[in-house]
C-alpha cells in the first residue's frame, strides 16, 4: 500500500451531508473486484447524465477540480452500504484525503485499508476549511500526516487527531495484510512451540 506522509493537492468542495456510497460507486460498478478502473464511476450519477455527458457543474468536473487529491465534504461521509469500492473508486480518481465532520464507521476503516485519510474535524473548521476549498485553482490544501496538520492557502492551520496505531499504519502504508507480516517471526515461533507442545492439534 501507498504510504502517506504529506499531502499538497486541491480540496474539492463537496457540500453535500449524508453522501453514502451508493452515491459515492453507484451499485451497478459493484461487479469487479479489482481495486482500479473504478475512478471513471466515481460519483457516477452526479458527474454524468443519462446520456453519459459530463455534468458541466458537478465540482469534478470543473477545470480547477479534476486534479482534487482531497474532497472537503458534509457530515456523515460515507454512510450506507458497507461497499469497499468505495474507498477504492476514490483512491482511483487520485484523492488520498476525505475532511468532513463524521464518518460512517465502515467506510472510515475501510479507508485506512485502502491508502485514504480520513479527517474528521468540528463544524467551525469544516467550515473554513470548505472555504478554503472553494477557491478553485487556489483551493490548495496540505496534510501533514506526521504533525497532524491541515495548511490552507492563507498559512492558516488546522490539528486533528487520529489514532496512534492508524496513523504508524498509513505512514508506513502498512494495510492488515502488511501489518500481519510484520509479525511473521513471532507468529513463526508461536507455531513451532505448539507444534512441540501439542502435536496432535
Amino acid at each position: 500500500m501507498e504510504k502517506f506522509t504529506t499531502l499538497t493537492g486541491v480540496a474539492a468542495p463537496l457540500p453535500i451531508i449524508n453522501i453514502d456510497t451508493d452515491m459515492i460507486i453507484p451499485k451497478q460498478y459493484l461487479k469487479t473486484i479489482k481495486r482500479t478502473g473504478l475512478g471513471t464511476a466515481l460519483f457516477a450519477e452526479m458527474r454524468y447524465d443519462e446520456s453519459g455527458n459530463e455534468n458541466p457543474d458537478f465540482v469534478l468536473n470543473k477545470p480547477a477540480y479534476r486534479e482534487a487529491s482531497i474532497i472537503v465534504a458534509g457530515d456523515n461521509f460515507g454512510c450506507g452500504s458497507s461497499r469497499e469500492h468505495a474507498p477504492w473508486a476514490l483512491k482511483d480518481f487520485g484523492v488520498r484525503c476525505v475532511i468532513s465532520t463524521s464518518f460512517a464507521d465502515i467506510f472510515y476503516n475501510n479507508c485506512f485499508k485502502n491508502g485514504i485519510l480520513p479527517i474528521a474535524v468540528s463544524e467551525e473548521q469544516l467550515n473554513a476549511l470548505m472555504d478554503d476549498a472553494e477557491r478553485g485553482a487556489n483551493a490548495t490544501l496540505t496534510v501533514d500526516l506526521e504533525a497532524q496538520t491541515i495548511k490552507g492557502p492563507d498559512g492558516g492551520e488546522i490539528h486533528f487527531d487520529i489514532d496512534p496505531s492508524r496513523k504508524q499504519a498509513l505512514l508506513e502504508g502498512l494495510d492488515d495484510i502488511g501489518l500481519t507480516l510484520e509479525k511473521a517471526d513471532t507468529i513463526s515461533t508461536f507455531e513451532t512451540r505448539l507444534d512441540a507442545d501439542r502435536p496432535w492439534v
